[in-house]
Order: structure tokens, then sequence, then C-alpha cells
């Protein structure tokens, strides 16, 4: 069995590249890629602690995690799609307004 602690410091890592990510990107679809990257890392911790502690309420929680990820990218890529379309750019910067 892999020992917990590293099981947390691959997560720790996945999270602060999905940060790093957030803060340094502009564009739009970036950022959702890497909001999902910090939701995967939120998960690998859920699963590592539901091994641990041999409860099984950590990985419903992760499934529970991942049925609002798939939501929350389908509503961001539609806000982009919408985004690009009115504005021509996905540009976070730019797009401060999304009236017409």
């Amino acid at each position: 069995m892999i020992p917990i602690e590293l099981v947390l410091g691959f997560s720790a890592a996945l999270f602060a590249v999905g940060l790093y990510g957030i803060l340094t990107t502009r564009r739009g679809l970036v950022a959702l890629m890497c909001v999902e990257i910090m939701l995967n890392a939120a998960n690998i911790n859920l699963v590592a602690f539901s091994a641990y502690s041999g409860d099984a309420l950590g990985q419903a929680f992760a499934i529970f995690t991942i049925a609002i990820a798939a939501a929350e990218v389908a509503v961001g890529i539609a806000l982009m799609l919408n985004a690009y379309k009115t504005k021509g750019t996905t540009d976070i910067d730019e797009l401060t307004s999304m009236r017409w």
C-alpha cells in the first residue's frame, strides 16, 4: 500500500500546479482546466483519507465532487463559447461584463 504521505504530497503538488495556473493565466478555458486540476487534487485527498480510515464516506464525497465538476465544466464552456461569440475573445481581463 502506498503511504498516505506520498499521496498527500502528490495532491498538494497537483493543487499547487492548479493554483499557479489560475493566478498566472488570462485565458478562460485554461482557467477552467486549472480549476479542474484543483478539484481533482481535493478528490485525491478525499479518497486517500477514506482508504486510510477504512470508511467509504470520502469516496462518496469524491463521486459527488466529480458530478459537480462535470456540471461546472458544462456551464463554464457554455459561458466561454458565448463570450467568444459575442466579444471575439476568451481573455478574462477583457470579459468584464456578460451583457450584450
